[in-house]
């Protein structure tokens, strides 16, 4: 092949990579406002309701790291595909749940479909030349939040002519054509595992994992009920046992989903916390804000689907401009101080949102202000991961730094869910019990407090990063 035709290739393998990112978070930000109606049709608690993200999570950090060793082992092309396949069929199935389990179900197969990035950012890595990688790697950062916007500008408008079922089907077209285009225009990369080698597939660490997250967000699906309730005692237990468990595993693996021994490096471990702080904020967020627009006054804003959209809207709009921008404002001020001043800000902005949510207005203008500092601690957060890690275990680490952040995004929902279910109370005339307006507050809090945890995880580094002359 000709230089000229095997730039022309890379190119356009980036354009169907970046188109699939879209298509992802299209797809999922258009679900985001329909939570209110899926407690209702399926008849479930808001606890329970924080398990339709956090199923979609789970099921991405589990198969994530093993979806990755595949795509080196059988090549990036056939394990995207059978990813596709399975993400197709999972958004397929999504608009027929008739309840709670059916759409968990499918929310766990289209969870997979995370696990086809990592593949994808590889086999960018096979394409591009090397001047060309971060190129290419923010161009697909950058559609994850244009997919965002898309979802809620089309998801409101869907929810409310159609309703939540048909932010599935209006999905399936694009979905078989990605993978028709997969198929046919994109080129297999190397396989980088040499023939009669044996694999080592973390398998074990995978199953353990998966264990130790569930019983935990169990435990705190179960605190609704009664905190002395044996199955929490039972749920606190067996998290308690496979997270001992998954230690030993991991310390014994050949090739580790979490490397404890990288994480034994306090600055990698702090850097590693800001990642998987800032997912669990997002997704706190996430779950927390279309119940409050939709719930009935006084409890809630007593919107609808397209008032959650937009209320959410800046959020996303503003991810998408600064989230390149953020990567331009480290390479010219240096990696700290935007770390800093992004933990500041997303501080700054849930304090802002515990006192002031009490109309869509603020709350829009305060979750713009959180986009601007999780832009920043993220980017920032990855570039110290990327500077502290020896260049030999650079992979894994960002693998597993990947798997942190699923980790505390899948925390989020399930934190606020906690404070919306047992925190209730009635309204007049309307059946059923609603969050009241102290659930709000609580969660906003609790997340202002994890961001401060952020500012001094930001100092305690500063000592390495001021050595490496990168301030």
């Amino acid at each position: 092949m000709s230089l000229d035709k095997a730039h022309l290739s890379a190119w356009k393998t980036l354009v169907i990579l970046s188109s699939i990112a879209t298509m992802v978070m299209y797809a999922e930000t258009m679900l985001i406002p329909a939570i209110p109606d899926l407690i209702k049709d399926f008849s479930i608690s808001y606890s329970t309701s924080s398990w339709i993200l956090t199923t979609y999570l789970i099921a991405g950090a589990v198969m994530t790291p093993i979806v990755g060793k595949l795509g080196d082992m059988y090549g990036k092309k056939k394990m995207l595909l059978v990813i596709m396949i399975i993400y197709t069929t999972g958004v397929s199935l999504g608009g027929f749940a008739t309840n709670i389990y059916s759409m968990l179900a499918v929310r766990a197969l289209q969870g997979v479909g995370i696990s086809m990035f990592p593949i994808a950012f590889g086999i960018i890595r096979d394409q591009l030349p090397v001047n060309k990688l971060a190129v290419g790697q923010g161009l697909i950062t950058s559609m994850f939040a244009a997919g965002s916007v898309m979802g809620l500008l089309f998801g409101g408008n869907i929810i409310h002519q159609f309703g939540w079922q048909f932010t599935f089907f209006f999905t399936i077209p694009a979905a078989i054509a990605l993978v028709i285009i997969i198929m046919r225009l994109i080129p297999e990369s190397p396989i980088h595992v040499e023939l009669g080698k044996k694999p080592s597939l973390d398998i074990m660490g995978a199953v353990v994992l998966a264990v130790t997250i569930i019983s935990f967000l169990l435990s705190l699906t179960l605190v609704e009920s009664d905190i002395h309730s044996p199955q929490l005692l039972v749920t606190v237990t067996v998290g308690v046992s496979s997270l001992l468990s998954f230690i030993i595993v991991e310390k014994k693996a050949v090739s580790p989903i979490i490397n404890f021994n990288l994480l034994s490096n306090r600055n990698l471990l702090a850097a590693n916390i800001m990642i998987m702080v800032v997912g669990m904020s997002m997704f706190m967020v996430f779950q927390t804000i279309p119940i409050l627009v939709r719930n009935p006054s006084p409890f809630g804003f007593g919107g609808d689907s397209l008032d959650a959209a937009h209320t959410q809207l800046p959020f996303a709009l503003v991810l998408l401009i600064f989230g390149p921008t953020s990567g331009l404002i480290i390479s010219r001020l240096g990696i700290l101080k935007p770390v800093l001043l992004g933990n500041v800000i997303t501080t700054l902005g849930f304090f802002s949102l515990y006192f002031f949510h009490s109309n869509t207005l603020y709350v829009s203008a305060n979750l713009a202000v959180l986009s601007v500092g999780l832009s920043l601690t993220g980017v920032g957060a990855t570039n110290i991961i990327l500077l502290l890690t020896p260049k030999q275990f650079s992979g894994a680490s960002m693998g597993m730094s990947t798997l942190i952040r699923i980790i505390g995004s899948s925390v989020g929902p399930a934190l606020a869910a906690m404070y919306m279910q047992t925190h209730q109370g009635t309204i007049k005339d309307l059946a059923g019990t609603f969050p009241t307006p102290e659930s709000y507050s609580l969660i906003f809090l609790t997340a202002a407090i994890i961001s401060i945890s952020s500012i001094i995880l930001t100092l305690i580094i500063r000592k390495r990063i001021s050595q490496l002359s990168i301030v």
